[in-house]
């Protein structure tokens, strides 16, 4: 296998205590149907900053809400997976992209919470202004040289984010790995960047997109439909990609859903993609609880994870 060489990166060139001042220039909806979530796509102009430039995919932005919380301090940073490729939105380096959910849920005393962060940047409007700072993130990366690798990229929600990004950059560029995106999603309203991927589906034969979707679609078993049930469903698919020495996965979404993955792929029989400490070793994977899964199986080397 190809040595995997991760860029060198900047990080935190601007902090809570040094941000930048960033005007918006998109905001708009990024789901192809009426949907119950809020899901956005913003792109903000950092021109004649220090993140200009600095910024790759698979990194975070932090942003900076206006305010105070019930204790009056300033409210916290709140981090944003880039969704722009790394020489930026449209290709302009000045421009950089995030993906937004507006947080609104029920409390138990039926009293709503609304995510101050997610709120706050879905009311903007073109124009506006917000406080960056960033970038973060060293880890999550596409490698040096993408050229040697196929790629499985699992996403659920929002997590979907850095895959805009890495997609545009890898197909551009002429990659010719295979590159699958594996999405999981309650329903077909909350497909994010849809057309996109399937446009690309279309267009390159190396590229192939798996939406799973949980609350309509079955299996043949009847039971639902999660990002890691395609590594039995898409078995025919996916098998041969993951059998290569040369296969780097990337999973990012809400933190447990690489659980169901790492269960799946010890299954198969696929343990070199995971580092296994001997109490998880001892039992199958079947067995394994929320322990052994918190602290006993991390990602190995050819997997990379970015969960919130």
């Amino acid at each position: 296998m190809s040595e995997i060489v991760l860029p060198e990166v900047e990080l935190n060139i601007h902090t809570p205590k040094d941000p930048i001042e960033a005007r918006v220039v998109e905001n708009y909806i990024c789901t192809s149907e009426a949907s119950p979530n809020f899901i956005r796509h913003m792109t903000f102009d950092i021109s004649g900053t220090a993140l200009e430039g600095h910024v790759r995919i698979g990194q975070s932005i932090g942003v900076l809400p206006p305010g105070e919380n019930e204790r009056g301090r300033p409210y916290k940073l709140r981090l944003y997976s880039v969704s722009s490729p790394t020489k930026g939105e449209n290709g302009k380096q000045n421009l950089v992209s995030t993906t937004v959910k507006r947080t609104i849920e029920e409390r138990e005393d039926n009293s709503l919470y609304l995510g101050v962060a997610s709120n706050y940047l879905a009311d903007l409007e073109v124009g506006d202004t917000v406080k960056l700072t960033g970038p973060s993130g060293r880890r999550f990366l596409l490698p040096e040289n993408p050229n040697d690798f196929n790629y499985l990229f699992f996403a659920t929600g929002t997590g979907i984010a850095p895959y805009r990004g890495m997609v545009m950059e890898l197909l551009e560029a002429g990659v010719k790995g295979d590159t699958i995106l594996i999405f999981g999603c309650p329903y077909r309203t909350d497909l994010i960047y849809a057309n996109y991927f399937k446009d690309m589906d279309e267009k390159y034969s190396n590229f192939c997109y798996l939406p799973y979707i949980s609350r309509e679609d079955r299996r043949t078993d009847g039971s639902k439909k999660y990002v890691q049930t395609c590594l039995w469903d898409d078995k025919e698919l996916l098998d041969p990609v993951l059998e290569q020495d040369n296969t780097l996965l990337y999973i990012c979404g809400l933190k447990g859903m690489e659980h169901g993955i790492y269960r799946a792929l010890a299954q198969k029989g696929m343990t070199e993609y995971l580092d296994i400490r001997k109490e998880a070793r001892d039992k199958k994977p079947e067995e394994w609880d929320k322990k052994d899964l918190r602290r006993r199986v991390k990602p190995g080397e050819r997997t990379f994870v970015e969960v919130y």
